[in-house]
């Protein structure tokens, strides 16, 4: 259930923690970022230890949907961040253009994309962050291809991370969305701040309601 966070870099390749390789990596904390992942120190995770893993988290997962069925959301100890994120993704290769990533989020009217090299996650960008290094680079700008630009960090959690911990990371960190990614590596969902905003607006109309 840990939380990982991608140094600034180029796409080139994945950018996704080892972790989502198959390898253990630290995980980030409240306080401090993650130090830049190492390529020669990652440990291979063996089928035990994968197994474990997983047996883990589904048992967790069991046990929170017994303990909390009936307990508002925003108030229940543990809760799986895939019960708040969008499944909904877009995303685009690192050949594309800053101008392409620009259309294909008013496209789909979207404020996050992530990015593709070769089929692997090179990173997740925001609108905001777009148009801030459009504003940095003015010259040729729009015409300037992903691949040689220094994406942003990104968070990525696991569909059984804990939704509050998640939150106190983003801000820590200071990104308002996080990538979830299930254990084969393959991007399964978006938490965003937006979401956080609707879970807790959800929370309190019951409470007015009531």
């Amino acid at each position: 259930m840990s939380i990982f966070v991608s140094e600034p870099g180029r796409p080139i390749g994945t950018r996704l923690p080892e972790v989502f390789r198959a390898r253990r990596v630290g995980d980030v904390t409240e306080l401090t970022e993650e130090h830049a992942i190492n390529p020669s120190h990652s440990e291979a995770t063996d089928a035990e230890f994968q197994q474990a893993a997983n047996s883990g988290r589904h048992r967790a997962l069991e046990e929170y949907g017994a303990s909390a069925a009936g307990e508002p959301r925003t108030e229940r100890a543990y809760l799986p961040v895939s019960m708040i994120c969008s499944p909904t993704l877009y995303s685009v290769p690192a050949s594309s253009s800053i101008a392409d990533a620009l259309s294909t989020m008013e496209e789909h009217g979207v404020h996050h994309l992530v990015i593709t090299a070769e089929d692997n996650i090179a990173g997740l960008v925001g609108l905001r962050w777009l148009l801030d290094w459009l504003h940095r680079n003015r010259a040729n700008a729009l015409d300037q291809s992903l691949m040689h630009v220094e994406l942003p960090a990104f968070l990525t959690a696991s569909p059984e991370t804990d939704a509050h911990q998640l939150a106190r990371l983003m801000l820590a960190h200071q990104l308002n969305a996080a990538l979830v990614v299930d254990p084969n590596g393959t991007p399964s969902g978006l938490v965003t701040s937006t979401d956080y905003l609707r879970l807790y607006a959800s929370a309190g109309r019951h409470e007015g309601t009531v």
